[in-house]
């Protein structure tokens, strides 16, 4: 019994040797669910992990893998290299991925740092143990903190004023950083507004076309707006034709129209596209001629009421199609051919 409780002693007195080493390890391991995991990829703590995991744990881990004792480097060098070395390793791990199928994506990067800050760390650990008790370099955190305590103590007043109000200066610089970092960044706000072919791409659009025949286009929009908007989409049947430097409307009928209300979504460039609304529309044309079927897009707009059989030409309302030829209004056409 008595042997077993001086070895726990013995580990632990040695494991005081190792406390940065731990300490990266654990930190490393954390900004893994921190990131890829919600709720926690929403709190500022991820920012914080994420910082130290590509501008100093790599470096520090590596450091302490080529210098284990404690002569070697003081601390400002020691800590310098850490965040030197953690700059040129990361573009280096970026350009490495960049040649295998994973790519430079958010999680094949954060696994690769955190697994080569782990095996540095692991390396470190081997390496240090080997070196006698009396030559390695350690962290005493307890010691660090009596030491700033007593240095504290010993000043003057003003000296104590002084290092307060820097301290503060220093906490509130960091604090803003972090707040900067972490505060969403509001982009270019835009609506994306596109018809797709029936079989879903951008190919196989009905563009000859018989009387009464059906055909079927798809209708997509995406929010990027940072705030929930109603739309509004008319879709419109117009003949013109352009003279004298002027578009003349022949004919303009009200073919449909429809209304959703989207929140925003992210654009996003890391993974595979995907639709946020998207309606199949389908529709006939019941005259022969050559035509454009004009798809208009409001935004907070009321859905107005018009006659399916109406011609609109001459009216108020083929102000409509101008403003959309003029880019006042966001819109989509299609030339068809009804034969």
């Amino acid at each position: 019994m008595r042997r077993d409780t001086v070895a726990v002693f013995k580990m632990l007195s040695e494991m005081k040797d190792f406390q940065d080493i731990v300490l990266i390890i654990f930190l490393a391991l954390l900004c893994i669910p921190f990131v890829l995991l919600s709720p926690l990829n929403e709190t500022p703590i991820r920012m914080i992990l994420g910082l130290l995991l590509v501008l100093f744990l790599p470096g520090y881990s590596l450091i302490a893998v080529l210098f284990p004792r404690k002569e070697d480097l003081d601390w400002i060098e020691r800590v310098a290299l850490s965040f030197g070395l953690s700059i040129a390793i990361v573009p280096l791990i970026g350009l490495a991925l960049n040649y295998t199928p994973f790519g430079i994506r958010l999680t094949p990067i954060l696994l690769v740092l955190a697994i080569c800050t782990v095996i540095f760390a692991i390396s470190a650990y081997v390496r240090r143990r080997r070196i006698p008790k009396e030559q390695r370099f350690f962290v005493d955190f307890r010691a660090a903190f009596s030491v700033i305590r007593d240095a504290f103590s010993n000043l003057s007043l003003i000296d104590r004023i002084l290092t307060v109000v820097l301290l503060i200066s220093i906490i509130l610089a960091i604090s803003a950083l972090i707040y900067v970092i972490i505060t969403p960044k509001v982009g270019e706000r835009f609506t994306e507004f596109y018809i797709l072919g029936e079989e879903g791409k951008a190919a196989g659009y009905p563009t000859n076309l018989s009387v009464g025949q059906n055909a079927t286009v798809i209708i997509g929009i995406a929010n990027h707006e940072y705030r929930r908007v109603n739309y509004t989409v008319e879709i419109w049947l117009v003949n013109a034709s352009y003279e004298d430097n002027q578009t003349i409307i022949h004919e303009m009928f009200f073919l449909d129209a429809f209304s959703v209300a989207l929140n925003h979504t992210d654009v996003n460039v890391e993974g595979n596209w995907t639709p946020q609304f998207e309606k199949p529309y389908t529709f006939s044309i019941n005259k022969a001629g050559k035509f454009k079927i004009w798809f208009l897009l409001f935004k907070e707009a009321q859905e107005q009421r018009f006659e399916r059989e109406r011609n609109y030409a001459g009216t108020e309302v083929e102000r409509r199609i101008h403003d959309a030829i003029e880019g006042r209004i966001q819109s989509l056409n299609l030339n068809i051919f009804v034969e």
